[in-house]
């Protein structure tokens, strides 16, 4: 027998055994799903929003999509289009393929229908009068100045944000490089229980009105900067 055959058999059959079981069939552990076919709620949350909304939506640096007072201010086409397009003015990216990224319409519906089912409740909030989630409104600078003043410098100063300081600055540069005026509005708005901040109800001296939130939205963003990070905090 030709010892270079001899060889080459043996080295065939042990590869055979190892990538197959006995019956020439892939076991039931060894299907692998493809990225695009992955519908699970869970999974897609976990793998790509958990690490900017938090991994039960809430406790992260963005949007707390688990807070259901955002889920019952915001609709359906407003999720989808922020997954699928992203969100401009903030580090939302796309996450559509037909936008760039890597999901398919059925994940980004699977995403939505799954936040809805998870964290909606329709009659949280029926029967208030809350501010809109958009606002055709025009805002007053002026007057947003003065419902920050009465209403959220209790709670946040101004200014450029020293390194470890309390309370926030929410007119650091580069906190509002990171956060559009929509960003803004739904938080005023929807507050975020997950870290003690109100919604509209709870400032003091509220309950903010839709002209309210539309003010002091329009105050915050006019101190957005040009290059935001510049000058750095000279405490350390």
């Amino acid at each position: 027998m030709n010892a270079r055959w001899f060889c080459g058999s043996i080295l065939l059959c042990g590869l055979m055994s190892i990538g197959c079981n006995h019956t020439g069939k892939p076991g039931a552990n060894e299907e692998a799903v493809r990225p695009e076919q992955v519908t699970d709620f869970n999974k897609l949350f976990a793998q790509n929003c958990a690490g900017c909304h938090g991994a039960d939506g809430t406790h992260g640096p963005a949007m707390p999509l688990g807070n259901p007072e955002y889920q019952a201010i915001v609709d359906e086409g407003t999720l989808t289009a922020a997954i699928s397009t992203g969100v401009e003015g903030t580090l939302m990216p796309a996450f559509a393929k037909s936008s760039g990224g890597m999901l398919t319409d059925d994940q980004v519906f699977a995403l939505v229908d799954g936040m809805r089912s998870h964290w909606y409740k329709a009659d949280l909030l029926k029967g208030l009068d809350v501010p809109p989630y958009n606002s055709d409104k025009k805002g007053d600078v002026a007057h947003g100045q003065q419902v920050f003043t009465a209403h959220c410098a209790s709670c946040h100063t101004t200014g450029v944000q020293q390194r470890n300081a309390k309370p926030s600055s929410i007119t650091d540069g580069s906190y509002l490089a990171l956060m559009g005026d929509q960003s803004l509005r739904a938080i005023i708005i929807a507050g975020r229980p997950d870290i003690g901040h109100p919604d509209w109800r709870g400032v003091p001296g509220g309950p903010l009105t839709d002209q309210d939130v539309t003010d002091v939205v329009a105050w915050i963003g006019s101190q957005r900067q040009k290059t935001p990070g510049q000058p750095y905090p000279s405490g350390r």
